[in-house]
């Protein structure tokens, strides 16, 4: 009896830890993130990536922070450290996809891996692009609501040059959509790194169209919500303060 005692209790903490330790994963990776400590979160995808069972939304789970690194060694001149996760990222992919799990998302990472493929061989361009287009237009089809998909759209028309069609205006308002459909379950994304993540994007969209006073009023907003977003408060918002003063 003793035994089954021990057994119930052993059971119960399980259930109490498991869902924190989910949980602490996107804090992790949030933190990380503010804090510029890409060494760390790297360090949480070694040890993610290496559990020899996971559940299908923790692989997703998974994913999107393998696809937060990928995009950061790519600008940061780590184009093999990418190419590594990438590939971890395609098997991914398979694995969900035979099983048909979240299909709108797993069109968006198709679509957004593309893209890292292109930032690698500009030659493969004419070929990946248009699949690139095809698969976020999908993933809005499923979903409608998926912030993510309106994302990836806005990443494409950023990034295509303007003789192809891209457009950053057009750009913006796939980014401000996303925002509003994040904002509309803000308590999902609070402590999340994609939320603040985009706010960034859009203040970069709007410092490359020359607004520099909407840039301004994004940054603002990011340091209200982060004071000590080192990559913000260091880098981004003085010089968009220069900028600003030059006008």
């Amino acid at each position: 009896m003793e035994r089954k005692k021990h057994l119930i209790v052993f059971v119960a903490i399980l259930f109490f830890i498991l869902p924190n330790l989910k949980a602490s994963y996107k804090t992790e990776i949030y933190n990380y993130f503010i804090n510029s400590e890409m060494n760390k979160w790297e360090n949480t995808l070694i040890n993610l990536n290496n559990l020899s069972q996971k559940s299908d939304a923790l692989t997703l789970e998974l994913l999107n922070y393998n696809y937060g690194y990928i995009a950061w060694c790519i600008g940061n001149d780590k184009e093999q450290k990418a190419k590594t996760y990438l590939e971890i990222s395609e098997n991914y992919l398979s694995l969900l996809e035979d099983k048909k799990y979240n299909l709108s998302m797993i069109n968006v990472y198709k679509s957004a891996f593309n893209g890292f493929k292109i930032s690698f061989n500009k030659v493969n361009a004419p070929f990946l692009g248009p699949e690139s287009i095809k698969f976020a237009e999908k993933a809005l089809e499923l979903d409608e609501n998926n912030p993510f998909a309106h994302m990836q759209l806005g990443n494409i028309q950023f990034y295509m040059p303007s003789m192809f069609g891209g457009s950053k205006q057009l750009a913006i308002s796939y980014y401000k959509k996303a925002q509003i459909l994040m904002e509309q379950n803000l308590t999902v994304y609070i402590n999340d790194w994609n939320y603040i993540n985009l706010l960034v994007t859009i203040a970069q969209a709007y410092t490359d169209n020359e607004n520099y006073i909407l840039a301004k009023k994004y940054y603002e907003i990011i340091l209200s919500i982060e004071p000590d977003f080192l990559w913000v408060k260091n880098e981004l918002y003085p010089q968009i303060l220069k900028l600003s003063s030059n006008e």
